[in-house]
C-alpha cells in the first residue's frame, strides 16, 4: 500500500488539473457513476462542543476505486500552528478490496474545496468579474485565491480574519506570489466585502455574519467554511434574497446550517435551492441572465470530491514511479 503524503500529492497537481478533476466527478456523479454515503460527524466529548471526528465514504464503480476520508476539525489548531482539518484517506481496489493507498487528507481537502469553489464560480459568477473577497485567511483561503484566479482576471483581493496578524501575515505573503493583485484588508467586514465580485466565506463561525445590505446584486458567494446544521455564515436575509445553488441536495438538506436554519425559520424553503453542480455542469440546470443577480453556492464538501482526487492522485504516483 503507497503512503503519499501532504508535499507529493501538492506536487502531482495543478489548480486547472483540479478543476477538471472535479468536473468529471461531478459529471460522473450526476450520471449516477459514482456515489456516496452520508457522513458520519461526530461532535468529540471533550466538553469543547467543537472538535469534530468524520468518516465520509463514497464508490467509483466497478474496474475503480472505493474508500473514505476519515477526518478530524478542531478549529482552534492554528495556534498550534496546526491546520483546521486533519486526517487520511484510504483507497482500495473496487475488483478485489485490496486497499492500495493511504493519502493525506488535510491536502486533498485543501485542493479539492477550492477547486469546487471555483468550477461553481465559473457557472455563477458574472465572465468579467476582477475583484475577490475572502473571509477568512486560513489554509483555505491560499488554495481558493489560487482556483479563483485560474477562472476570473482578478486584480483586487480583499481580505478579513478575525485575527489581524493572519490577515496581515497572508496579504505579505500573497503580494509577492501575485505581485500583479492589490491586496487590502478591510477595518471591518462590511467594507472588506463591499463592492466585491466574489466572495468566499472560508470560517468556523457557529453565528452567521454575512449581511444582505452589504451585498450587491451580481455578486457571487461561496458559502464553504461550514458544514454542519448547527453552524452558518450566511444570514437569513441574504439567503433568501438569493439564487443558491448547492454541491449536493441530499448533504446538504442534511448538514447545511445555511439551509437548514432559514428553512427552520419559515425564511426559505427547499425549493430556493435552484440547483445542483451536477446539474450545472451537465447542463440540466442553466444559469440565466449570469451576474445580474445575488448568487450563492452553498457546499459542505462530499466524499466523491475526495475519493475522485484521491484516485486521480494514485494514478499519477503509479506511473511515474
Amino acid at each position: 500500500m503507497k503512503i503519499i503524503d501532504f508535499e507529493e500529492v501538492v506536487a502531482q497537481i495543478k489548480v486547472k488539473e483540479a478543476i477538471e478533476v472535479m468536473r468529471n466527478c461531478f459529471m460522473d456523479y450526476g450520471n449516477g457513476k459514482i456515489s456516496q454515503t452520508t457522513r458520519l460527524v461526530e461532535s468529540l466529548p471533550d466538553g469543547k462542543n467543537k472538535n469534530i471526528f468524520a468518516i465520509m465514504p463514497a464508490y467509483l464503480g466497478d474496474g475503480r476505486y472505493f474508500g473514505a476520508k476519515i477526518i478530524t476539525a478542531f478549529p482552534d489548531n492554528h495556534l498550534q500552528q496546526l491546520p483546521s482539518h486533519l486526517g487520511e484517506i484510504l483507497l482500495f481496489d473496487s475488483r478485489n478490496g485490496v486497499p492500495v493507498a493511504m493519502i493525506d487528507a488535510n491536502s486533498i481537502t485543501w485542493i479539492r474545496t477550492a477547486a469546487v469553489s471555483a468550477l461553481a464560480t465559473d457557472f455563477l459568477a458574472k465572465k468579467d468579474a476582477k475583484t475577490l473577497a475572502l473571509v477568512g485567511a486560513g489554509q483555505q483561503a491560499v488554495s481558493h485565491l489560487e482556483a479563483i484566479c485560474a477562472i476570473r482576471p482578478i486584480n483586487k483581493v480583499s481580505v478579513y480574519d478575525l485575527s489581524k496578524d493572519r490577515s496581515l501575515t497572508f496579504r505579505e505573503t500573497m503580494k509577492k506570489k501575485y505581485p500583479q493583485i492589490e491586496f487590502v484588508s478591510g477595518d471591518t467586514l462590511e467594507e472588506t466585502v463591499n463592492q466585491a465580485d466574489i466572495i468566499c466565506t472560508l470560517t468556523t463561525s457557529k453565528d452567521a455574519f454575512l449581511q444582505k445590505e452589504w451585498i450587491t446584486p451580481g455578486t457571487h458567494i461561496n458559502a464553504i467554511g461550514t458544514f454542519t446544521p448547527e453552524t452558518r455564515e450566511i444570514t437569513s436575509e441574504l439567503m433568501k434574497e438569493s439564487d443558491i445553488y448547492v454541491d449536493d441536495y441530499e448533504a446538504t438538506l442534511k448538514e447545511s446550517g445555511d439551509l437548514l436554519i432559514p428553512i427552520a425559520e419559515g425564511v426559505l424553503s427547499k425549493s430556493a435551492i435552484l440547483g445542483s453542480l451536477s446539474e450545472l455542469v451537465s447542463g440540466k440546470t442553466f444559469v440565466e441572465n449570469q451576474g445580474q443577480s445575488i448568487t450563492i453556492f452553498d457546499a459542505v464538501g462530499l466524499a466523491i470530491e475526495d475519493l475522485c482526487l484521491a484516485e486521480y492522485i494514485y494514478q499519477k504516483v503509479k506511473e511515474t514511479k
